[in-house]
């Protein structure tokens, strides 16, 4: 293979990826008009349309989708063998691609980014907060961190955080008015603030557990989201009871009186924050740098966690 053969196909894989001229001419370091002229090039040589584009998105054909799914995993092998022979003593530079929830961003990420960046200069971090479930491998990111429960199999999970408290919290002016429920077949007669997944559009159900017994439950009400910063003031403002992660924010409006919590008895614990990467993939020296930071390995802590899949 020509090595502009190699370019055209490196081009059109990373445009399928990330399902963008924009972001994909940005990863290659390529302005948007040299990029579309390379995948051009591509599908005059080839003799067949391999993308279909429109002013707002641009997508595969069935030849196109053909090519990607053959091109994707051998130009990623290409990527991780190189990586791989460089060692993991290289340096720790490029651009570090990272989805996460807005949790994790607030929490765990946030607080340490300028030690990251004053310890590894060299390093661009693309942070995108997704609170739905992204695909990582397929749309171009190097690592995600979700809550333990909602990993896929074929994913090596790196522990962040101890496991999560689910909460049921209401404003003390809501309960006076509406009373506190006892058990989860109490919420029936209440406002219930949901929480909306992103991306599958779904309503969270409350899960619930006591003494064994397993209780799923889906309330109505005035307020549905799919963020904290709108469900948390929803619960501030008397609109509802609100079940959700015990975040700053629920746990400081707890602290100084404005939520009261409710079925304590009945509220479980959820793993907690993992840090997670396709175990097809090589640990490049950047991922491995930022999981260091994330667990205070970089000075010299032990991290957070010792039950977690380190690297």
């Amino acid at each position: 293979m020509r090595g502009s053969e190699f370019a055209e196909l490196k081009a059109f894989v990373a445009v399928v990826d990330r399902a963008s001229f924009a972001r994909a001419a940005d990863h290659l370091g390529l302005s948007r008009s040299a990029l579309s002229q390379i995948i051009r090039q591509l599908e005059s040589r080839l003799g067949v349309r391999l993308l279909n584009r429109t002013t707002r998105s641009v997508s595969p054909t069935e030849p196109g989708r053909r090519l990607h799914e053959r091109m994707a995993p051998m130009l990623r092998d290409m990527d991780e063998a190189v990586a791989q022979a460089v060692g993991t003593s290289a340096r720790a530079a490029g651009t570090l691609r990272i989805n996460t929830l807005s949790m994790a961003a607030k929490k765990v990420i946030a607080p340490r980014l300028g030690r990251f960046a004053k310890a590894h200069p060299d390093v661009v971090l693309d942070i995108v907060i997704d609170d739905g479930l992204s695909d990582i491998a397929g749309e171009g990111f190097d690592a995600g961190i979700r809550v333990g429960g909602r990993l896929h199999k074929d994913m090596v999970a790196v522990r962040l955080t101890p496991d999560i408290e689910l909460l049921a919290v209401a404003s003390p002016d809501y309960l006076a008015r509406r009373g506190e429920p006892k058990t989860p077949v109490d919420l029936s007669h209440h406002a219930c603030i949901n929480w909306r997944f992103p991306g599958s559009g779904k309503v969270a159900g409350w899960e619930f557990k006591q003494k064994g017994k397993e209780v799923e439950f889906f309330g109505d009400g005035t307020v549905t989201a799919n963020h904290q910063d709108i469900i948390v003031p929803a619960a501030l403002q008397g609109l509802g009871i609100l079940y959700a992660y015990n975040d700053d924010g629920i746990a400081e409006a707890l602290q100084d009186g404005r939520l009261k919590r409710v079925l304590s008895d009945w509220s479980p614990t959820v793993p907690g924050l993992y840090l997670y990467y396709s175990s097809r993939r090589y640990l490049l020296p950047a991922l491995r740098a930022f999981i260091d930071c994330l667990l205070d390995r970089d000075l010299g802590s032990e991290g957070p966690s010792k039950s977690g899949t380190n690297p």
